[in-house]
């Protein structure tokens, strides 16, 4: 992230106008500020448009990454804009619901543009009765299908169509990291939505 001279950016605050009269007419001291002028404009710039750096949405491309480290986001350079924006924005919300099914489908939909379902609880039991026997144990496999999203639902930041095919190694490495260290996660990659029958 840097910030520089922009060429032909004009200052909104020029030195040369708020020096002593006696300073106006001289040429020197004018050509001497406007150069000061060509530097401090892209600062006044800057800002003046200082609440918009401080929204995903607005914030210059190059900004987005040191945004998504305050809010602990992800930003991967090679996304499209559009997602980049999104990812940030969302990262707060995405937080909340990290470690649940939730989470799980929405980071999925988000990153990666697809569908997914998650089948099983990664081993969750318990008893509403104290002292009661303990429930059966459960299946400590998590299945997480995923499938192409639909044309029409295929939103902007993922420019993709109806035949979008889904990486399944990028399905894997993102389901690793965000599962919980104690489940064991599978993934199935679908054609498409899961039948009653599947689910």
């Amino acid at each position: 992230m840097s910030r520089a001279a922009v060429p032909d950016l004009p200052s909104r605050h020029p030195i040369g106008e708020q020096l002593p009269a006696l300073y106006a007419d001289d040429d020197f001291a004018q050509r001497f500020t406007a150069g000061l002028d060509t530097v401090l404009a892209p600062v006044f710039t800057t800002l003046d448009n200082l609440p918009s750096y401080f929204d995903p949405r607005l914030a210059p491309a190059d900004f987005l990454a040191w945004l998504a480290t305050w809010v602990g986001g992800t930003d991967d350079p090679r996304w499209p804009l559009a997602l980049r924006r999104e990812a940030v924005a969302r990262a707060v919300e995405l937080h909340r619901w990290s470690g649940t099914r939730r989470g799980l489908v929405e980071a999925l939909r988000l990153v990666l543009g697809v569908s997914a379902e998650i089948a099983g609880d990664g081993g969750a039991a318990w008893s509403s009765t104290a002292g009661g026997a303990l429930p059966p144990a459960p299946a400590d496999e998590v299945v997480v299908r995923v499938w192409p999203r639909q044309g029409g639902a295929v939103d902007a930041a993922h420019e993709v169509d109806a035949a979008h095919e889904v990486d399944a190694d990028r399905v894997r490495a993102l389901v690793r990291r965000l599962c919980p260290v104690h489940t064991v996660c599978r993934v199935e990659v679908l054609p498409g939505p899961p039948t009653s029958e599947e689910g």
